[in-house]
């Protein structure tokens, strides 16, 4: 029997503990990264260089396209083949408390007695493009604690979802019929990012000619590309009955391979460290920058509404405290124009 998890321990206490799989320390040290603590960086920064193992799969599409049911599906069939997976479900943010709202771990609520599944739900807060900000740190923990797949599933905000390519080694979208567009792969370049395309609730009459669509839609840009190491496959699934299960399983087995053993995959992984590094640098910028409002602000809040100055000046002398590089001559300029 494993000791309980305090409060009280150490960030890098816990480390071991994450790696030998021990729910209740992958569930704190998950809260605080959620947390930003920089007591927990170090610990944090021995989970990265230890993970790199796990194949991560992003699921996105629009609402009501059945993402959380056919994640909760797929990580069935996933144990059935002796998989373990973990699953960061990226849930709206509680406009009161800011946490999530666990949509997606209610209707996954059959797996919870499962040892081989883990499923955490992370709010947005704020964050765009449908990801968490602490959402590729959990999986880095997920990962060192022997999950061998790991799904990111993002909140179903439909058109601006496009970063979880830059933060999955296989990503599915996920399309419906019957949603109000003929096709919902289609907004904003949603189509584009997908390594697996999936229409979901084929048991539905109107299904087939979203089926079509897409692979039409696809061969049209394959002849614009020319041959690639991957052929991106549609394939359609039903949930009541099963259909295309395991299909969807061999694809993404499949694309595993494409994704850790070609150059192409190296070049995607590539481009998911140049992401985690520039979203981390962005993290620690906007932290930097709340501490610095939270100390300088009121007194240039308060010129502001009085109008001694304009926004941008007093931006300006916000940021020339707080950060370095002194100030930024563009925006001066602006604002000595419209003084």
């Amino acid at each position: 029997m494993t000791a309980p998890v305090s409060r009280a321990s150490s960030s890098l206490a816990l480390v071991e503990r994450v790696a030998a799989g021990e729910p209740a320390a992958i569930a704190r040290m998950i809260s605080r990264a959620e947390s930003g603590s920089s007591e927990a960086r170090e610990a944090l920064a021995r989970i990265y260089k230890r993970a790199g193992r796990a194949h991560i799969v992003g699921i996105t599409g629009v609402p009501g396209s059945g993402k959380s049911t056919l994640v909760g599906k797929l990580a069935e069939k996933i144990r059935q083949q002796g998989g373990k997976v973990g699953i960061v479900a990226i849930d709206p943010s509680s406009p009161y408390s800011g946490g999530a709202i666990l949509g997606d771990r209610i209707r996954m609520s059959d797996m919870a007695t499962d040892p081989g599944v883990y499923i955490r739900s992370m709010a947005t807060r704020g964050a765009t493009g449908g990801m968490a900000r602490a959402a590729l740190d959990a999986v880095d923990i997920l990962d060192v604690a022997g999950f061998d797949t790991v799904i990111i599933e993002t909140v179903g905000v439909g058109q601006d979802e496009v970063e979880i390519v830059r933060a999955s080694h296989t990503t599915i979208v996920v399309s419906a019929p019957g949603l109000g567009d003929e096709i919902q792969a289609i907004k904003a370049g949603i189509l584009e990012i997908a390594d697996i395309h999936v229409v979901s609730k084929c048991d539905r009459s109107d299904a087939n000619r979203t089926l079509i669509d897409l692979k039409q839609m696809l061969m049209l840009g394959m002849t614009m590309t020319g041959p690639t190491d991957w052929q991106t496959p549609v394939i359609g699934t039903s949930s009541v009955s099963g259909t295309g299960l395991d299909e969807l399983v061999a694809a993404i087995v499949r694309h595993r391979h494409v994704a850790f053993e070609t150059e192409t995959g190296r070049r995607r992984q590539l481009a998911i460290a140049h992401f985690r590094l520039r979203k981390t640098a962005e993290n620690l910028l906007l932290e930097r920058m709340g501490e610095a409002v939270a100390r300088a602000a009121a007194p240039l809040a308060d010129r502001l509404l009085r109008r001694d100055a304009d926004p941008y000046s007093l931006a300006n002398e916000l940021l020339d405290t707080s950060l370095p590089g002194g100030p930024v001559h563009e925006q001066s300029a602006r604002s000595k124009v419209a003084r």
